[in-house]
């Protein structure tokens, strides 16, 4: 990718300039170690708005925190949950990508689609997929970059729009899920905090959501297409004459590849239904049939990772078993090796990462920040339309130290909700203005748990490629997001239109509680 002048050139100069993402975790360990423990000799602390008690920062320096970081140092990585999903993914995924049935598969799909109207699918395919979370970003981001490469465009173009529109459109989607479960299951206590008989409704964002995916599809396409990829410049392959080759088989796929995608294709049948079985039949261990609307398909949401496994695993072998590239249980067994050999660096990473996001947490400090932030905006005296940008621009600036959406919203929630129902502004506004900017800056910070996988599927294409590449590659997104979801929060509250079913921007306080001293 060749460098450029201007903000974006500047943004990837100095990005580059960067230590490897492992040594930026290790760093900020230290200045984490070291903070703590100014903080808790200053005193640092913050009223728990829901409990009432002070949560103070804690030196991570005690002797109780230096015995959980030494002695539980294996669980502390073992229990990283994006580790589990990367690697369960990545032994099915490897399989399939080695067998050849990706390619297969992206070439005789991608000869059928209009490449124009590539970048539009992914991302509203992207968009729909984060209801699946971390599946989502170990499965679909690369094979964004797979079908891009095999329609002759870059395939970091791709993997930019998949990723722009799982991470940078995290709460957009079609229909509500386990997210809206979760945000509006804290916006319920903070809203009770004033009004003891509000009771959260769990489609009480879908028509915003929905509003989102609107938005966001078309910009994320105009992204892609007018300013990522005119940026990273024309793709060449690493490998021309096997590319003049893959364009003859898709004009005429052969005989054995035809027969593999049939039995990759029995094989996707049998997974998909067992998993329909399992979610649909009698006594389904996937639906959780005590879980309100939103929350009775968490478990079938959670077991996805499992089901991209052995939809790749199954798929895999019975493609490789039709072509002749599995011919026996210990060719199954190599491949599955050799994938997991290719995760090694991000196992590195992985590492650090575990331990920051755990420190951070034992510190309080993540907390802390964000009450003192929401502290500060109520006591602002800003006006309605400037007090929901401010929220939105503080969520975005928080969301780049602090991944984890519930972690801000339960620390949040109790300031915000409540001192927007004063003014006259649902909960569910307050959570809809919160999502925007929890969405809008994921993709550009390398905080981001999964943005150092975000690099190394970049680099299979582009080995220079780097952090401050990628940030670069991000920020058109980002803003795009971020400025669009302003014009969607104030235009909505302006117009009043119903953020969802029986769902209102206005709210008006019950009169027991206006009458209370």
């Amino acid at each position: 990718m060749a460098m450029q002048s201007g903000v974006l050139g500047m943004i990837e100069k100095v990005g580059n300039r960067l230590p490897d993402p492992v040594v930026i975790f290790v760093w900020m360990i230290a200045a984490l170690f070291l903070g703590s423990m100014v903080a808790a000799g200053l005193g640092v602390s913050a009223l728990n708005p829901v409990t009432g008690e002070t949560l103070a920062a804690v030196s991570l320096a005690t002797s109780e925190n230096l015995r959980r970081l030494f002695v539980d140092m294996p669980r502390t990585l073992t229990s990283f949950a994006p580790l589990g999903f990367v690697l369960t993914v990545m032994l099915g995924a490897g399989v399939a990508e080695r067998t050849g049935l990706f390619s297969a598969a992206m070439r005789a799909s991608v000869s059928k689609a209009p490449k124009a109207l590539l970048t539009p699918i992914i991302i509203f395919t992207a968009i729909i997929a984060n209801h699946a979370a971390d599946a989502a970003y170990v499965v679909l981001i690369p094979l964004a970059g797979v079908v891009f490469a095999a329609a002759g465009r870059h395939p970091v173009a791709g993997i930019a729009a998949a990723f722009a529109g799982v991470s940078g459109g995290f709460s957009a989607n079609i229909f509500p899920g386990h997210l809206d479960a979760l945000l509006l299951g804290i916006t319920e206590p903070a809203a009770r905090l004033l009004d003891p008989t509000w009771t959260a409704n769990i489609a009480g964002n879908w028509w915003f959501i929905l509003g989102m995916t609107v938005v966001f599809t078309p910009l994320g396409w105009w992204v892609t297409d007018k300013i990522v990829e005119p940026r990273l410049g024309p793709w060449v392959s690493a490998a021309p004459v096997e590319a003049a080759e893959s364009e003859a088989e898709i004009e005429a796929a052969s005989a054995r590849e035809r027969k593999g995608l049939i039995w990759a294709g029995l094989g996707a049948v049998v997974v998909i239904g067992l998993w329909a079985a399992m979610t649909l039949g009698p006594a389904a261990p996937f639906i959780d049939a005590e879980g309100g609307p939103g929350e009775r398909l968490t478990p079938f949401y959670s077991s996805l990772v499992a089901g991209f496994f052995l939809l790749f695993l199954v798929c895999g072998v019975a493609y490789g078993a039709a072509v002749g590239t599995v011919k026996t249980q210990g060719d199954v067994v190599r491949l599955t090796g050799q994938s997991m050999a290719e995760m090694g660096p991000y196992i590195v990473l992985a590492f650090v990462a575990a331990h920051f996001v755990a420190m951070f947490n034992w510190s309080n400090l993540g907390a802390i920040i964000a009450i003192h932030g929401a502290e500060g905006l109520r006591a602002s005296g800003l006006p309605l339309p400037l007090l929901l940008t401010a929220i939105v621009l503080l969520t975005a600036t928080i969301n780049i130290f602090i991944g984890s959406a519930s972690a801000k919203w339960a620390a949040l929630a109790p300031i915000l909700v409540p001192m927007l129902m004063l003014l006259g502004v649902s909960p569910e506004m307050t959570t809809a203005a919160f999502r925007m900017g929890d969405s809008t800056t994921n993709i550009i910070t390398p905080l981001m748990v999964y943005f150092p996988l975000i690099l190394g599927f970049a680099q299979r294409y582009q080995p220079d490629f780097r952090v401050g590449s990628l940030m670069a590659v991000m920020v058109p997104y980002s803003l795009t997001f971020l400025v669009a979801g302003l014009v969607m929060v104030l235009g909505w509250t302006a117009l009043d239109l119903p953020l969802g079913p029986g769902a209102s921007v206005d709210y008006v306080l019950p009169t027991q509680i206006q009458a209370a001293p």
